[in-house]
């Protein structure tokens, strides 16, 4: 494997990554906020210069959906100009970029998992701003691999597990919502499949997710039920939490794509959720 540049080490898929690279002795360099910003082009310049990346993995994003809402400018920073501005440079430098997107690009109108033919119609900013750096990619270089996830879940504070954990702690009774479906997917999962990707020559848009679907609800009774948590859940709706942006109800998307190329087959997420809180958290 060539030289690899991985932005956004410290959020929890870039420290999959991060650990993937070491254990497969992986010549890689990390960086992430403050000492780097995506957004600054002089910031990605200097780092092109100093360490002619061959490839480029992209892991820093706003991901903070509702905050999105009311911070636009800060979320197109870094999901759409950040993005810009790394495609060009890509681009400039003759270096291949991956880059992630998310399940947000939908507007939850299907029901059944989305596939890489359907036409995007995000609801939110997020995923407006997520969209448009797709956009921005394609665009600007040929040499790209851009991979849509969902809900997911690793080491860190940024996703469901964690914050259902928190509110087990404070809460004896928790309502979740029953109408909001997705896939949940571990990053073990995500970095497994881009390196194998990265290894099989793979270019364009693919969903890297794990297979199957679940409601918020069936997620969390799956956690309950694996780490013996003694706490009831209650079904709900989305519309009962007041939530600045607006969510898709079905956002599911299907793997088969990537899979089939890549001859691999994905776990699916109730199998890789226990597996991956009984190594980690359990």
């Amino acid at each position: 494997m060539k030289k690899i540049l991985l932005i956004g080490n410290k959020g929890q898929l870039g420290i999959e990554f991060s650990q993937l690279f070491h254990s497969k002795s992986i010549d890689f360099r990390g960086y992430d906020l403050p000492e780097f910003d995506v957004g600054n082009k002089g910031d990605v310049i200097r780092v092109f210069e100093y360490y002619r990346p061959d490839v480029v993995i992209n892991c820093s994003a706003y991901n903070f959906v509702d905050r999105a809402e009311s911070e636009p400018e800060k979320c197109e920073y870094v999901n759409s100009i950040g993005v810009l501005g790394l495609a060009q440079i890509c681009h400039q430098f003759n270096t291949f970029l991956v880059h992630f997107s998310t399940d947000y690009v939908f507007d939850g109108t299907k029901n059944e998992p989305y596939t890489e033919n359907d036409a995007p119609n995000p609801m939110n900013q997020y995923g407006r701003s997520k969209l448009m750096g797709e956009k921005l990619i394609q665009k600007e270089t040929e040499d790209y691999l851009i991979l849509r996830t969902s809900w997911l879940y690793g080491k860190g504070k940024q996703n469901f597990i964690y914050k259902f954990l928190q509110w087990s702690k404070q809460n004896e009774i928790i309502n979740i919502a029953t109408d909001e479906i997705s896939v949940p997917t571990s990053v073990s999962t995500v970095s497994q499949l881009t390196f194998l990707a990265l290894q099989n020559g793979l270019r364009g848009l693919y969903h890297l997710t794990n297979s199957g679907f679940a409601s918020r609800f069936e997620w969390a009774k799956l956690l309950k039920e694996t780490l013996n948590l003694q706490v009831e859940i209650n079904p709900a709706r989305m519309e009962d939490f007041n939530l600045a942006a607006r969510r898709p109800n079905f956002s599911a998307m299907d793997n088969t794509k990537i899979s089939r190329e890549l001859n691999f087959p994905i776990p699916d997420w109730n199998i890789e959720l226990i597996r991956v809180v009984r190594k980690y958290i359990s």
